[in-house]
């Protein structure tokens, strides 16, 4: 009785242990198809990776290259303008703009005859010489603009270089200017460029020449002026920024200006 009980657990347990290694081998088969769809993705997503690193580093040198091409661009265009500049100042080189000079004077007499009253009222010593030679004078622009209360500039060109230089000369010896009674200013004629990065000095010119430190623009905008007894020049403002920061009284001066 009890060996045929016996031989049924055992049957039994066989039969179980069996099942079980069953259902083992068949969650391991079943997790190795699991592993194995992992890994096929994980080796897809691994090449969609690589493939798009590949991309952005192209793209990356693309842009790298594109940057120097454009930097390079830039360079030459800045060169051309300058070049430009050089070009339309030395075109300019005989000529003087006149500012100041109320609009509609010219009516009854030439701007040329004016410019003689200027001299005459300003440099009388000047107007006996007969090597001051005008050429040409004219309104700039040569259209009036209603909605600009300032009247236009003249633009005066003389026959050479020297009677140019003569009047500039008189004009700074002297400082202040009139026509009539009325202040005017005599500078060179320059190209736009040139003329917008010289104005761009005026508050620092009226504070170093309020001091007295003998302010001066030099072609093509640059500043320089007196100090410690000797003559500083300064390409742009940043360049004047970093030496005012060693000048604590240069820097008071200045203040509000720069």
């Amino acid at each position: 009785m009890m060996s045929k009980l016996e031989k049924s657990i055992r049957e039994s347990v066989a039969e179980n242990i069996e099942s079980l290694r069953a259902e083992m081998r068949a969650n391991l088969t079943e997790i190795k198809n699991s592993v194995g769809q992992i890994q096929s993705k994980l080796e897809a997503l691994t090449a969609r990776v690589t493939e798009a690193e590949e991309r952005v580093s192209e793209l990356e040198d693309g842009l790298v290259e594109e940057k120097t091409k454009i930097e390079a661009g830039l360079k030459k265009i800045h060169a051309h303008e300058c070049r430009l500049r050089e070009i339309t100042d030395s075109m300019k080189r005989s000529n003087v703009r006149i500012i100041g000079i109320p609009e509609g004077v010219e009516k009854n007499r030439g701007l040329e005859e004016i410019f003689e009253q200027i001299v005459a009222e300003n440099f009388p010593n000047l107007a006996r010489e007969t090597s001051i030679r005008v050429q040409e004078a004219e309104r700039t622009p040569s259209k009036l603009n209603q909605d600009k209360p300032t009247p236009r500039h003249v633009i005066v060109q003389f026959a050479n270089i020297r009677s140019k230089d003569t009047v500039l000369k008189a004009a700074r010896a002297k400082k202040f200017l009139t026509y009539q009674g009325k202040g005017i200013r005599i500078t060179s004629d320059l190209s736009t460029e040139t003329w917008n990065e010289r104005k761009a000095w005026g508050g620092i010119f009226k504070a170093l020449s309020e001091k007295n430190m003998q302010p001066r623009i030099l072609y093509p905008a640059k500043l320089s002026f007196r100090i410690d007894g000797e003559i500083k020049t300064f390409q742009n403002r940043q360049s004047l920024t970093n030496f005012v920061t060693t000048k604590p009284a240069l820097q008071e001066i200045l203040r509000g200006a720069l």
